[in-house]
């Protein structure tokens, strides 16, 4: 814990900082369901339209764990601000993107630092406040997520019809600027005595390689059979680093993924029910505006 000789106003500021930074990757997960039907007409990327999202997934799954890692060791404030610009900086290239290409590399990109966000914010909550006030401050950050999934869709929708859907992007500009100064103010750096040799290389090398075919495999299933060869080729591939994955971890000093966790039932269980939600809570999400405005008119 760090908030040893740091004033309430700091605290205070960093808290509202982090809790920004969350708003802004999560409200991004939301915002942007209910313009894809417009994105992809002035686009023209209907055979593209699950890509808008696939991008952002493939990479900001990826880059979770592996930040997560990297802010242990090297100390949570460089990853936090590094995350909040590049998330900016990536909303921006949404916004001016002039093809399907554009938007869809650019999404991967700001799937990255998504990622980033993701694996910085909640941690951030161990580093402030000490045990017997987390649950509190994590239930706070856990609204801020329950408020962007019922504001997102309705914001984004309106945004869409009265504005264009570019700013359905750059709306992260001024509240990720915002952020970005609240956080420098007020969350403090701690230097860690880490070193590069400390950082599992292999084992983000194999999660990547196993995370980015299966997501890939998994989406190419609207225009290949399961039993196609791109797809179990993918799915073979998946499993292969994914094994490699678990090998590495079992073997390293400091694993991305430290497997005994899942020893622990509590854990396990947790993860099991927040996977099953976000299945739920996503799907919907993305394809109840597809049905509304492309079936049902």
């Amino acid at each position: 814990m760090i908030t040893q000789g740091l004033s309430r106003r700091r605290v205070i500021l960093a808290t509202a900082g982090t809790m920004l930074a969350l708003l802004l990757a999560a409200l991004d997960q939301t915002i942007v369901g209910t313009a894809i039907p417009r994105i992809v007409a002035d686009l023209n990327g209907l055979d593209r339209l699950a890509w808008v999202t696939t991008a952002y997934l493939v990479t900001s799954t990826t880059m979770t764990p592996i930040a997560g890692k990297l802010g242990d060791l090297f100390g949570r404030k460089p990853f936090l601000l590094a995350g909040m610009i590049g998330f900016v900086v990536a909303s921006a290239l949404c916004g001016l993107s002039q093809n399907m290409t554009e938007l869809i590399v650019a999404r991967g990109v700001q799937g990255i630092f998504g990622g980033v966000l993701f694996a910085t914010v909640f941690t951030v909550i161990g580093d402030l406040f000490p045990p017997e006030q987390r649950g509190r401050t994590a239930g706070l950050f856990g609204a801020v997520f329950g408020l962007s999934s019922i504001v997102g869709p309705t914001t984004g929708g309106f945004i869409t019809d009265h504005w264009s859907w570019r700013w359905v992007f750059e709306v992260n500009i001024p509240v990720g600027l915002i952020a970005v100064f609240v956080v420098l103010a007020g969350l403090p750096y701690v230097r860690s005595k880490a070193s590069w040799r400390d950082i599992d290389f292999w084992g983000a090398f194999t999660l990547a390689a196993g995370v980015v075919p299966l997501l890939i495999a998994l989406s190419i299933t609207r225009d290949h059979s399961w039993g196609s060869p791109p797809v179990l080729g993918l799915l073979a591939l998946a499993a292969a680093m994914l094994a490699a994955f678990v090998f590495v971890e079992s073997r390293v000093e400091h694993p991305i993924v430290p497997l005994h966790l899942f020893k622990n039932s509590t854990f396990s269980v947790s993860m099991i029910v927040g996977f099953l939600t976000a299945f739920g809570m996503f799907g919907s999400i993305l394809f109840t505006p597809l049905v509304f405005q492309g079936v049902l008119g």
